[in-house]
Order: structure tokens, then sequence, then C-alpha cells
């Protein structure tokens, strides 16, 4: 999973948080949804303008910086 494709760090937004594809959903986000026992159905049903690939892309920006 390249993770760059998908993440994005803007200095204007959300304090150059890592954020999906320019929105203002940070990564720290939705790791912290998961982290809290959400499941990826769910944080996909909450927020229906993310993908499974977004959330993918979360955890490869987590695992691999």
């Amino acid at each position: 999973m390249d993770y760059q494709e998908r993440i994005t760090i803007e200095p204007g937004k959300r304090s150059g948080k890592p954020c999906i594809r320019g929105m203002r959903i940070t990564v720290y986000d939705i790791l912290e949804y998961l982290a809290g026992g959400m499941s990826e159905a769910e944080i996909l049903e909450d927020f229906s303008e993310l993908t499974e690939e977004d959330i993918k892309a979360c955890l490869a920006f987590a695992f691999l910086t």
C-alpha cells in the first residue's frame, strides 16, 4: 500500500496534520476510532466519503512513519 497517494499534509489544514486525500479527516482521527473499538465498517458507514483503501493507507502511514 502506497499511502503517499492518499495521505496529504498541508500546513494550513488541521495544523499540518496528515489528512486523507486533502479532506479534513486526519490519519490520527481514523487511528483513534480504530483504537477505540470502531470497526472498519462502522467508520465507513459514519464517513461515506472514505474508502477501505483510505483506512489501509492510515494504517500503512502509522506503521511506516
